[in-house]
């Protein structure tokens, strides 16, 4: 008869290869360069970490914490662990909450959302939900949600939920200014260098369109369209057609004769 694992069963020593103990070290100090502070939340918690590890190992691992320097992420943004728990708890549960969000500049409201799943996207930590006061599907940055409230309602997550293709369709969407950028190209040739958050390409005659938003057109032109090798206009959107033509005429200024 096969035993059951109770909480606080004291198990026998666990033994890492050279790889299994540095490999979360690593990962680690990777994905928060500030870990590597003695004084850091996170960079407590991997010291006792790297105590427990044998005594070989453990001292490989202090010595990979001491001396590899790690740049500090600019565009990082670390979720209040708590508020993550909480969401975490709602996910499995099904259970709807109401979380106090506060946006980029500042302003702070309340919405009561069916928290879908939470999907970490090159290093930031998005929640998946369902909006109601939107009536509409929306992503929020847990590092923004300030307050976790559980209500007394359940919910049933859409069938066959694939969060990650969800959420990064939904990044290019719902945005305050409107993006539609026409390309001299077949969308087939077109789609390796496009990305949802970019829009959605849709094919058009003999070549094909990106429509979308951005809350951003002077990033968007300036990192996205210019990427693509192929011919294209900016069909719709002032804000984004403004950007384009600025940029435009930055770089022919770079490279004007001098007088």
């Amino acid at each position: 008869m096969a035993g059951v694992l109770g909480r606080g069963t004291r198990l026998p020593p666990v033994h890492f290869t050279q790889s299994e103990g540095l490999g979360p070290v690593m990962a680690v100090l990777g994905g928060q360069p500030t870990a590597a502070d003695a004084d850091d939340l996170v960079g407590t918690a991997l010291g006792k970490v790297v105590k427990a590890l044998p005594e070989s190992l453990g001292q490989q691992a202090a010595m990979l914490r001491e001396y590899a320097s790690v740049a500090p992420d600019p565009y990082s943004a670390r979720p209040d662990p708590a508020v993550t728990s909480e969401l975490v708890n709602a996910v499995e549960a099904r259970r709807r909450v109401l979380v106090t969000y506060r946006s980029e500049a500042g302003n702070e409201w309340e919405a009561e959302v069916d928290p879908w799943s939470l999907v970490v996207r090159y290093g930031r930590w998005h929640l998946l939900c369902h909006s109601h006061r939107a009536d509409a599907i929306r992503t929020y940055r847990v590092d923004r949600v300030r307050a976790v409230r559980p209500t007394g309602h359940g919910f049933e997550p859409p069938e066959g939920l694939d969060p990650v293709a969800v959420l990064e369709e939904n990044l290019g969407l719902g945005w305050e200014f409107s993006t539609r950028v026409v390309f001299d190209a077949p969308l087939t040739e077109v789609a390796p260098w496009s990305r949802p958050p970019m829009g959605r390409l849709e094919p058009l005659g003999d070549g094909c369109v990106l429509v979308g938003s951005t809350r951003n057109p002077v990033m968007y032109a300036q990192e996205w369209p210019a990427r693509v090798p192929f011919a294209f206009r900016v069909d719709g959107g002032e804000e984004l057609r403004a950007a384009v033509a600025a940029l435009v005429a930055r770089f022919t200024a770079a490279v004007a004769d001098q007088p």
